[in-house]
């Protein structure tokens, strides 16, 4: 086995509350509505091409990409457009979706809805990023950005190595583990698909060396495919962001302000590479994708096949409802999610799990004085200093948070995590961001 890799600077190693690595990935089954947002990416929304009172089947096209950052939106299920409208998500926001009423189960004819793998790839590059574009997948590691941007080589750079994120750093979440174990030939076969339209022969697949079942599984299939293999990480926290984890397998710095390609690296979470398989092999949409429901307020906790436009009440009720103990309901991980505003708004393509946290989890903890510990500068992953942009963002002294280089956090949390003081100094970075984007 490779050595176990990690990056360098800062990061921490909060509890993993893994409970549900163990748990196999189970169909969620059908809600009687879902509502589909058709901006699940970020840029442009899609634009719409159903109308009310339309019938659609599960994989129908609902919204077609509106330029080349955007993404194509697909129903989930068969039913019949009952309205379009603005609507709010699980973050407070006014998003347009489109609500359908589930009626059946049935299926656009293109999809291949057998089990068997198959192990050709004959389209070309150019094909291959045609057939992601037209399944509508971007990143589902929690950034959205649509996947056929990524996929193309853009013209004066050189790529020579694909990472696939397996590391899953985030406490509670398993869903990827799960994929993994159980779908590990298929992420294999995205890779090569993915080699392929970058024109290389160089995909490694990190995994965190807490998922020994992962890796075994894995190891066992690449011995058998050139140009993957596999490379355990260690458990560090935030070791799964592209920057970080590009220094842990390459020893590569990206530098300020550039991205992987600029380093020769292409990132991609390993739910985007399985959906990658699914569309090129199996002409199939990404219309669901596996979410864990956990925390430690979480009745049933597990890993579930969820339908996009599942409303995430939905969910909760299936594993014991909203029972006295929960405190507050995350979307993702307790580090990097987001507060769940509305129960009742939809999973997206970008939603990897849905937490049940307690009181003592929810880290509600009464703010104090800072103590210029500086622990949150030791911690910080690309060596920032939180209490300095703390500081400035209080004092509105906006014209130097660019000196400080806030533009490159990337809203882990370790600061806030670590901060003996409990100030919310994520919260102080996510403004400065804000304000120096308005002034740009």
């Amino acid at each position: 086995m490779n050595k176990v890799k990690t990056f360098s600077m800062g990061g921490i190693h909060p509890n993993k509350y893994k409970m549900t690595s163990a748990s196999p990935i189970m169909d969620a089954g059908l809600p009687e509505i879902v509502t589909i947002p058709v901006k699940q990416h970020i840029g442009a929304p899609a634009k719409i091409l159903v109308k009310k009172g339309d019938k659609v089947k599960i994989g129908t096209l609902l919204a077609d990409a509106d330029g080349i950052i955007s993404a194509d939106v697909h129903s989930s299920v068969s039913g019949e457009v009952l309205k379009i409208e603005s609507a709010e998500g699980g973050n407070g926001y006014l998003e347009d979706m489109i609500t359908i009423r589930v009626e059946g189960n049935e299926y656009e004819e293109t999809i291949d809805r057998t089990g068997q793998i198959s192990r050709d790839i004959p389209l070309t590059a150019a094909e291959i990023i045609g057939k992601i574009r037209e399944a509508g997948i971007v990143g589902m590691g929690g950034a959205g950005f649509p996947t056929p941007v990524k996929a193309a080589v853009p013209e004066g750079k050189k790529v020579d190595c694909l990472i696939i994120n397996g590391i899953e750093c985030e406490p509670f979440l398993t869903a990827d583990e799960r994929l993994m174990i159980e779908k590990a030939e298929q992420i294999v076969l995205g890779a090569k698909i993915l080699n392929k339209a970058l024109g290389i022969q160089n995909a490694i697949i990190a995994v965190d060396e807490n998922k020994p079942k992962a890796i075994e599984i894995l190891n066992k299939i690449t011995k058998t495919y050139i140009g993957v293999n596999v490379q355990p990480c260690a458990t560090k926290y935030p070791q799964g962001g592209e920057k970080q984890l590009i220094a842990a397998i390459t020893g590569h710095e990206v530098p300020s302000g550039k991205l992987p390609v600029d380093v020769g690296c292409v990132v991609q979470n390993v739910g985007t590479v399985f959906a990658i398989y699914e569309a090129v092999i199996k002409n199939k949409p990404l219309y669901e994708r596996v979410i864990t429901v956990s925390g430690d307020a979480c009745a049933h906790p597990g890993n579930f096949l969820v339908r996009i436009g599942t409303p995430i009440s939905y969910l909760i009720e299936k594993t014991g409802g909203l029972n006295k103990n929960v405190a507050q309901v995350i979307l993702g991980g307790p580090m990097m999610g987001s507060a769940v505003t509305n129960i009742h708004a939809p999973v997206t393509k970008l939603t990897s799990g849905i937490l049940l946290l307690s009181e003592k989890l929810s880290h509600k903890e009464q703010e104090t004085d800072c103590i210029r510990c500086g622990k949150c500068a030791l911690v910080c992953p690309v060596g920032l200093e939180p209490f300095l942009i703390r500081r400035l963002m209080s004092e509105y002294q906006t014209d130097k948070l660019r000196a400080a280089h806030v533009q490159d956090c990337i809203e882990c949390g370790c600061c806030a995590y670590t901060c003996p003081a409990r100030i919310p100094l994520l919260d102080y970075c996510k403004l400065a961001k804000l304000e120096l984007k308005k002034k740009k």
